[in-house]
């Protein structure tokens, strides 16, 4: 079996604050939201902009901590404005086998209208025999806040 992708990090209804087409490209987030789910600088992410559909890839810029800043920059500008609501996240590329075995689990966070997290949790994947299983809401304390 070879290689799949599966998201591992989600920034999940975060409100673009600016957007600056005069960039040369990228998305700029306050890097206390990449620390939570851990999106890295420069690794590339996928976002959708739930107001008006428009999905586009581009690389992350860590922005101020705590400034709760979502600044799409260069042509993803021309995609959004500010106050839309955007789902960003990031995928990694797995051995099947692996996931089967050890099974994955990614980081996701609910923002709140100050692109602050109102809600941080993980969803997993754990295997069971020839199958995973599925949880959607596991909090940090192992809670499962919604299956």
């Amino acid at each position: 079996m070879g290689t799949i992708k599966l998201m591992h990090a989600k920034l999940h209804r975060v409100r673009v604050t600016e957007a600056n087409r005069h960039y040369v490209g990228s998305i700029t987030i306050d890097r206390d939201l990449l620390e939570k789910v851990g999106i890295l600088p420069l690794e590339e992410v996928e976002i959708v902009n739930i107001e008006n559909g428009n999905r586009w890839n581009t690389y992350v810029l860590p922005g101020e901590a705590g400034s709760g800043q979502i600044c799409p920059n260069g042509g993803g500008a021309l995609l959004c404005q500010p106050g839309d609501i955007l789902i960003v996240w990031a995928n990694e590329h797995c051995h099947r086998s692996e996931v089967m075995s050890t099974g994955h689990r990614a980081r996701v966070l609910i923002a709140d209208e100050n692109n602050h997290p109102q809600e941080v949790f993980s969803q997993t994947l754990t295997p069971d025999g020839e199958t995973l299983d599925y949880n959607g809401y596991e909090t940090a304390n192992g809670v499962m806040v919604g299956v």
